[in-house]
């Protein structure tokens, strides 16, 4: 299905965000399209991984609304820092947006989230009754709980975060170097023209990780009782662990569904074949079953 990609500028907070519209092309049926915000990783902007499953979303018949959050890419907002919930705030706004579009039929919205945002959609759609349905993609399910497994080590680390809260470090570094997202795996993505994207910077506050370890995704998961949920995730997840997702799902309360998939790394996920057909395929096939296209 042909896809129509708009700009879509809406605000919140007095906070200019700045989105893509993907409408497809077929007439709309009557009452509108079912819609999907969708919310990408942490420091990713929309010409990433969220624009790429936007786009597939679309062909497969809905409206979706891919973004930049507060601080990172064309968005205002103080740059590059992880605002937990002023992200949450952005997604309330998206779902406002949606509904208020006149191709969307405003029952039928849903949120998708992949890596941290698969966190931050499933703590939204727990929050927001508009919300008709949640998938997560190789999603990061954080919880203090989880990792404060070492109580001492991470109260040391929170404290080093707030005396250097508003210093800038690199999102990704090559070989070992010090990076928000360490290791070669991120830099694999983020270091290279796999990314490649105008509006991506690579820093973020040392703030940001204070507010990462502190977001409770994981509590969520009761709350969605009335609200269906997707999890696709990697059998293998040095990144977004495999145990949170396994935990989400179990402590999910509605209608759910789980999908592991195959892949030996996270960002595989992120643009690599089978895996992000296989989850598009996922997530598009869950969507019109519970958005009821």
């Amino acid at each position: 299905m042909a896809v129509h990609l708009e700009a879509l500028a809406f605000v919140t907070d007095g906070i200019t965000l700045s989105g893509h519209l993907r409408t497809p092309t077929t007439p709309a049926p009557d009452g509108g399209y079912p819609a999907l915000a969708v919310t990408g990783p942490f420091t990713g902007v929309k010409e990433q991984v969220a624009g790429d499953y936007a786009e597939r979303l679309t062909e497969a018949g809905f409206v979706t609304l891919a973004f930049d959050h507060r601080g990172f890419g064309a968005s205002g907002g103080r740059r590059a820092h992880e605002d937990t919930q002023g992200k949450l705030t952005d997604l309330r706004a998206a779902v406002t947006t949606l509904a208020a579009h006149p191709a969307v039929d405003p029952h039928r919205i849903g949120l998708t989230g992949i890596c941290l945002g698969g966190g931050y959609a499933v703590r939204a759609a727990a929050q927001d009754p508009r919300v008709r349905a949640v998938a997560g993609i190789a999603g990061g399910y954080n919880s203090p709980r989880f990792f404060a497994a070492d109580p001492d080590g991470y109260h040391a680390g929170l404290a080093g975060f707030i005396a250097r809260y508003d210093e800038f470090m690199p999102a990704v570094a090559p070989d070992g170097g010090e990076a928000a997202m360490s290791g070669e795996e991120p830099w694999s993505y983020y270091g290279t023209a796999r990314s490649a994207a105008e509006t991506w910077e690579n820093r973020v506050t040392r703030g940001s990780l204070h507010s990462l370890l502190t977001f409770d995704a994981l509590s969520a998961a009761p709350l969605l009782s009335r609200t269906p949920l997707l999890v696709v995730h990697g059998k293998v997840d040095a990144y977004c662990s495999p145990d949170l997702a396994a935990q989400l799902y179990d402590q999910a309360t509605g209608p759910k569904h789980l999908e592991w998939l195959d892949c030996d790394l996270h960002v595989d996920l992120y643009d690599n074949e089978p895996y992000v057909t296989q989850a598009a395929t996922a997530a598009a096939t869950f969507f019109k079953e519970h958005l009821q296209t």
